[in-house]
């Protein structure tokens, strides 16, 4: 299992630099960042920082979407940190959550979606691509290569994951959801002719090692909340009790009145107080180092090939090293 190291770009830019360096002597092998242009720093130019101060690192977005760049800027960008630092980035991708309704805009939908995976990875990698119908490529990439990892929740985005992308990440770690979602993925894969097996699989959640449960949790219930805006569009589309979509998911957020984005993301956010107890537990990695690598030694078995550690608490340091020291050697032993 290969671990990846999630934070969003606050300034300074040099402390998630320095994290991300500390994440790579630790044995994480990714570093990801939020993309939301208003309420963080731009990622790509600090990713540069990271590549420069890093060796083995591959950095990327989780997640980027189809709206905020146009798509040939988007692989443009992907390519030229390529260039310079040697094909250590990947393309985290979705519809757009916090970028877009920040921005005043809608998510995009999954058949814009759709194209922009194929487009940004065939700009990327050399090839010609049709955005918005006229053909594109640039000319000067050579030897390209980007993974197009996408972001998916419900049934039509985890078909569309299985049918395009060459990464599915699952902003969760539930191991009820996720043996469903990597099911829903694979089988949409091998009804498309694609290799199941192929397409690497992501899940990403706030991991805080510690004995204070309690504590753990305050600090990680905004994860509950930032899932939450992804459930109620579900929700909205499929209806409370849709037998496409699992109970266990949808559930929670029957408490749920708003959200504020000034706080996304963050320990002590005031719009995730309808996120119980039981959803931090299955959603997040909490406790004694023993818990984390129980619960990742059965997330390995359904098929995860990444833990990608959200670090937006106030134990990111000590969380990250402990991780190094027990956790990861444990699994990729």
């Amino acid at each position: 299992m290969d671990f990846g190291l999630v934070l969003q770009t606050d300034p300074p830019a040099a402390t998630v630099v320095d994290l991300m360096r500390r994440a790579e002597r630790n044995g994480f092998r990714y570093g990801w960042t939020f993309d939301s242009a208003v309420l963080w720093q731009e990622p790509f130019v600090i990713y540069s920082q990271i590549l420069e101060h890093t060796e083995r690192l591959h950095v990327g977005p989780m997640v980027t979407n189809p709206g905020t760049r146009t798509w040939e800027v988007t692989a443009s960008t992907f390519a030229t940190l390529n260039d310079m630092y040697g094909n250590r980035t990947v393309c985290g991708i979705g519809r757009g959550d916090s970028a877009m309704r920040v921005a005043g805009r809608a998510p995009n939908t999954l058949a814009r979606l759709g194209e922009a995976v194929d487009a940004i990875r065939d700009l990327a990698e050399g090839r010609e691509a049709v955005v918005d119908g006229s053909p594109i490529r640039i000319p000067w990439i050579k030897d390209g290569r980007l993974p197009v990892w996408m972001a998916a929740y419900g049934p039509k985005a985890l078909a569309l994951a299985g049918q395009k992308a060459d990464g599915f990440i699952l902003q969760l770690a539930d191991p009820y959801l996720t043996e469903w979602m990597v099911k829903a993925v694979r089988r949409a894969a091998e009804d498309a002719g694609r290799d199941p097996g192929a397409i690497t699989v992501c899940v990403a959640a706030p991991a805080y090692v510690g004995d204070d449960l309690d504590h753990a949790r305050e600090q990680c219930r905004w994860f509950g909340g930032m899932v939450g805006n992804h459930v109620a569009d579900l929700v909205a589309r499929y209806g409370e009790h849709s037998s496409v979509v699992p109970e266990e998911l949808t559930a929670y957020i029957k408490n749920r009145h708003g959200y504020d984005y000034s706080h996304h993301g963050r320990a002590g956010n005031p719009s995730t107080d309808f996120v119980p107890d039981t959803v931090v537990d299955r959603f997040c990695l909490l406790g004694p180092v023993e818990a984390h690598i129980e619960k990742l030694h059965r997330l390995r078995e359904l098929g995860v090939d990444q833990f990608a550690v959200y670090a937006m608490h106030d134990a990111r340091e000590t969380t990250v090293d402990a991780y190094g020291e027990h956790v990861i050697p444990a699994l990729t032993a």
